[in-house]
């Protein structure tokens, strides 16, 4: 049994719990952060303590934490090997095209246009740093189109690891009020994934609780 602490609204939480619907693996969720607190309590900070989420305890073993990590560890653990190649040139070719999601879009996504959009206040909002972010972020994301344009997904033919670090964006993304430019792969891409089950679950969450008018 997984032991998983951290808000179903936070997105890197719905990396996780994205990939642990995906494998089926049974787990407890404690909401943890933002308007439910308890990550900066002495119990919290044993296990993390950089008060962040997601923490993740596997059984009796020892509580882990930061995404990327927890994500590979029950990649490696849990998932079949279309999911997390055991050959290793092919991991690694998974393993990039993941780092470069989570560096290159969800990071110049996540801050500087979802929070600005989202979570800052309307006399704070500053309309030329949000396009300067979105600049950034088009150029990331016409890569990503570039590739879909060729391939089924992010990394090949076949649902990865990698999906998980680039799509767990997608639906903010898709969904808040900011100029997109037409990137018919993306978009796509974006509704085969909301077609999984798991991604309407874990991912297809409200965000309303974070909104700051």
């Amino acid at each position: 049994m997984l032991t998983i602490w951290g808000r179903r609204t936070s997105s890197n939480v719905q990396a996780l719990m994205w990939c642990v619907g995906e494998l089926g693996l049974p787990y407890r969720r404690h909401d943890i952060g933002h308007r439910h607190g308890g990550n900066d309590t002495p119990a919290f900070l044993a296990m993390n303590p950089n008060g962040t989420v997601p923490v993740l305890r596997d059984g009796d073993d020892e509580p882990l934490w930061e995404t990327g990590a927890i994500l590979r560890y029950l990649a490696t653990r849990y998932a079949e090997a279309a999911f997390w190649p055991l050959d290793l040139r092919a991991r690694t070719h998974v393993d990039k095209w993941a780092e470069w999601a989570k560096l290159n879009v969800a990071m110049n996504f996540t801050v500087p246009v979802f929070w600005h959009v989202v979570r800052t206040a309307s006399r704070d909002k500053n309309p030329a740093a949000l396009a300067q972010a979105l600049d950034v972020l088009g150029k990331k994301l016409d890569i990503a189109e570039a590739r879909l344009t060729s391939h089924a997904f992010l990394a090949g033919d076949r649902f990865t690891l990698a999906d998980i670090q680039l799509g767990h964006v997608l639906y903010r993304y898709f969904d808040i009020d900011i100029p997109r430019a037409d990137r018919p792969a993306l978009r796509r891409y974006y509704e085969m994934l909301a077609d999984r089950p798991a991604f309407r679950e874990h991912v297809m969450v409200s965000y309303d609780e974070l909104r700051v008018a």
